[in-house]
């Protein structure tokens, strides 16, 4: 049996998704500001306004001139999107914490909270509980329930497929940090994507950090090792597997070696240092830190304060930034490079200490080289803005599951639904 759409529900669709697009888009409007926005006919625009207002996406507010915007004639009549008619969540499932967000259907933040994770107790099953119990406090938290999540978001550090799952690895860590996600959330959520977390990074900076507009860019994110998200001609690039800028062919470059954190390796190398007494006496106190990112953070502070060493250990930092930069930058040919997941401070030392080799790494014209100002919550900002993207392009596709919620289905039995 063939499941294409006829002609008349195809051109039916168009209508409900070019009005539902600018509704999402603008704040109170009119009929015929719709109507001059998308191109339709004026019955057109006013059926869809009324459909779109009866399933409860749109609502109805007080006419143009009870707020003074309308003096002479049938005042007219203006809608907005009911941004409060559904809910999205976005969650950074890391290795060590769970940030969970609860956002409305525009991705204002109604609730956001991080659990710290036991990594010895850190297999599948308990990973799949401490993700759903992230998920359960932080809609408490925003006064929220299951029956009001549209779509939910996930980052894991691992390559994600289109399917949400991903793939083997030789000692089982990526299937351990990704177990089946999509399919405990598909068990309530509607719309579920899990997504690999430097990629979720590279949709943040898009959506509102320092790639807005930017059709072709790249994001590495800094952690505790790197990741990297790759937007090509405005598009994600994943990949059969996910694993597109997968950061391990990095072990195998001169002056980077390894995947290694820039915040890590810098620790790394303090230690290292410290070991072999070249650290001078005010620096040593700071690269005492157990952790290897601990110190990190306090050598690029002793760097900001003007230590001599901390600067040194920094540039040799930003000197394996450009090449990463130039090997992306070789590959993927982006106008920006964004160094991201780190404090907008730190990644700026960094940042500053790679530009100087970067053109010479490039044939090409150097991309540019920037730091994210989104910090360490870009992972589940990014989850946020993904979770609003598939709500507005998929709403329309889940017929009864929209509609099922008491607040979502109250939300369009207001009086006066019709568009005039």
């Amino acid at each position: 049996m063939s499941n294409a759409i006829t002609p008349v529900t195809s051109t039916r669709r168009a209508s409900l998704d070019a009005v539902l697009g600018y509704a999402w888009d603008a704040e109170a409007f009119t009929a015929s500001d719709a109507m001059a926005a998308v191109g339709l006919t004026r019955s057109t625009t006013i059926d869809v306004i009324d459909e779109l207002t009866g399933l409860g996406i749109l609502h109805e507010l007080e006419n143009a001139r009870a707020v003074g915007e309308y003096s002479k004639g049938r005042p007219a009549r203006r809608f907005a999107l009911r941004a409060d008619a559904g809910a999205v969540v976005g969650i950074d499932v890391g290795p060590d914490q769970i940030v969970t967000a609860v956002a409305d259907l525009r991705g204002t933040i109604l609730a956001r909270e991080r659990m710290v994770t036991d990594l010895s107790h850190d297999s599948p099953d308990e990973r799949r509980a401490a993700a759903e119990a992230a998920v359960a406090s932080t809609l408490a938290a925003a006064g929220r329930t299951r029956s009001d999540v549209l779509a939910l978001c996930a980052g894991v550090p691992a390559p994600v497929d289109a399917s949400g799952q991903s793939p083997s690895h030789r000692n089982g860590f990526w299937r351990r940090m990704n177990p089946n996600l999509v399919e405990l959330f598909s068990r309530w959520v509607p719309i579920v994507r899990i997504e690999n977390d430097a990629s979720l990074a590279a949709v943040a900076e898009g959506s509102v950090g320092a790639a807005i507009g930017i059709r072709d860019f790249v994001t590495v994110l800094s952690g505790e090792f790197l990741g990297a998200g790759a937007v090509v001609d405005g598009n994600l690039l994943r990949g059969a597997h996910g694993g597109v800028a997968e950061m391990v062919a990095f072990d195998h470059v001169i002056g980077v070696e390894d995947a290694g954190g820039l915040t890590v390796r810098i620790g790394r190398w303090a230690r290292e240092a410290l070991v072999a007494g070249e650290l001078s006496a005010a620096i040593t106190a700071d690269a005492q830190q157990d952790a290897d990112a601990e110190r990190g953070r306090a050598v690029l502070a002793r760097a900001r304060a003007g230590d001599a060493d901390a600067q040194q250990i920094v540039a040799r930092a930003g000197a394996a930034l450009s090449i990463i930069a130039g090997v992306f930058g070789s590959l993927f040919d982006p106008r920006r490079v964004i160094v991201s997941g780190m404090p907008a401070e730190d990644a700026d030392a960094i940042v500053d200490a790679a530009r100087a080799s970067l053109s010479l790494e490039l044939d090409l014209p150097a991309p540019e080289l920037v730091a994210s100002d989104l910090g360490r919550d870009v992972i589940c900002i990014g989850a946020v803005s993904a979770a609003v993207r598939e709500a507005r392009a998929r709403v329309l596709d889940l017929g009864d599951r929209w509609t099922a919620s008491p607040s979502r289905a109250d939300s369009g039995a207001q009086k006066g639904d019709a568009a005039t």
